[in-house]
């Protein structure tokens, strides 16, 4: 796949992949998250995500949400632990109408006090509705427990209490302590030709103040694995086990991405979902999930089932973990499992939306974007040993921690 690049001379960078689609996509993403915010701040990353489209020096926050859909498109935004987005998807022909807009609410923002008070609000109503689906508030829980103290364990919404105490001042401190240009990066898949799609970026990105970030993240500490129950009275018991894994960095985080599909990834055919679900009935939902970040990673495993069959369930888990600690994979299994991981990995790119963000985080960590083929041959390197070896490294009894809710 095609790529270009281009370098503000502010620090920001574009990168652009040409797609032959009527419908593009185009955002900004941006280096900073809610492990980036002191502990006063909990929520604020995500609170900005949110407050950011509520009136700017040039429009209230009725014509910032029309600017898009009055032509068919959407804007929208996403925060994560380490990383905030602000996208939209449009028709190619308006792509002025779209680099415009992002441009005037990332940068000319003015957080209004009675939307900010308003959106505190919405977000108290969310983190309300987070809690009553604990298939997901376990996840943000089984972070904090193996991150304690720890900033990038705290949940992206933060709390009531603390969502009281941001104002303007507390927003443009944050931003301006974050929002650095060098970590931000323009993100565009569509059909428009580069040197248009540049000269775009120049006049609505091009101004901006450059400003290089001097702060470093908090480094993560020592882990201890751990192991809670939390009666919460639910239907359903709702377990997580797993453990740190490699960071966004790790060569071998390939042999990881791989192993955690075979174990309970997207396929139908994961050994997770062969055995607690098609062979025993235990469980509806089992998956497991492994989530790089730049110096740490999670590797989760997760399934819900009645409280009686909790014990079982967690037997059968450990049965599989096991057989990927103990049991090298056949030549045939191997080359199965390699060929469904690069076969899931082609069919995501067929999304563009799902694409702009993976082209753009890639650009963003390493400065580069591999092409199928280079993916192709880092899975076809990947042998049994060293599946057998990762496995041991993350997988291993002693190593694994385990959230309960029943």
């Amino acid at each position: 796949m095609e790529y270009f690049i281009h370098t503000l001379k502010n620090g920001m960078r574009l990168v652009h992949m040409p797609a032959d689609n009527e419908v593009a996509y185009c955002g900004l993403l941006l280096n900073t998250g809610s492990r980036d915010e002191l502990e006063h701040e909990h929520g604020i990353a995500h609170f900005i995500e949110h407050v950011i489209f509520k009136g700017t020096t040039h429009r209230k926050a009725y014509h910032i949400l029309c600017r898009l859909d009055d032509v068919g498109g959407e804007i929208n935004a996403y925060t994560s632990k380490e990383e905030t987005a602000f996208y939209a998807g449009f028709l190619a022909q308006h792509y002025d109408r779209a680099i415009e807009l992002l441009a005037d609410i990332i940068f000319h923002s003015t957080f209004p006090a009675n939307e900010l008070e308003k959106e505190r609000e919405v977000i108290a109503d969310e983190i309300n509705s987070f809690k009553d689906n604990p298939s997901d508030q376990i996840f943000d829980d089984f972070e904090e427990l193996i991150y304690p103290v720890h900033p990038i364990g705290r949940n992206i919404m933060g709390t009531p209490e603390t969502l009281q105490t941001f104002d303007k001042k507390a927003v443009r401190r944050f931003m301006s302590r974050t929002y650095d240009t060098d970590q931000m990066v323009i993100c565009s898949v569509g059909k428009i030709p580069f040197p248009r799609l540049t000269k775009m970026i120049e006049k609505y990105f091009g101004e901006v103040k450059s400003k290089t970030r001097k702060t470093e993240r908090t480094p993560i500490l020592s882990y201890m694995p751990s192991q809670e129950i939390r009666q919460l009275n639910t239907f359903q018991a709702h377990c997580v086990i797993g453990n740190i894994a490699y960071p966004a960095m790790e060569p071998r985080r390939m042999n990881l991405i791989l192993l955690n599909n075979l174990l309970g990834g997207q396929g139908l055919n994961s050994r997770l979902n062969m055995s607690l679900r098609e062979k025993h009935g235990y469980a509806y939902n089992v998956e497991s999930t492994y989530t790089p970040y730049i110096d740490t990673g999670v590797l989760t495993i997760y399934f819900g089932t009645d409280p009686e069959k909790l014990d079982k369930s967690i037997a059968l888990v450990h049965k599989e973990l096991d057989r990927l600690r103990t049991q090298k994979l056949g030549t045939l299994q191997l080359h199965r499992a390699k060929n469904q991981i690069l076969g899931q990995i082609v069919m995501s790119t067929d999304n563009k939306e799902n694409l702009l963000f993976t082209l753009g985080k890639s650009i963003m960590l390493f400065n580069r974007f591999d092409s199928m083929e280079t993916i192709a041959k880092k899975i076809e390197e990947i042998t049994a040993e060293q599946l057998i070896e990762t496995a041991n490294e993350i997988l291993a009894p002693d190593k694994l921690s385990m959230l309960i809710f029943r």
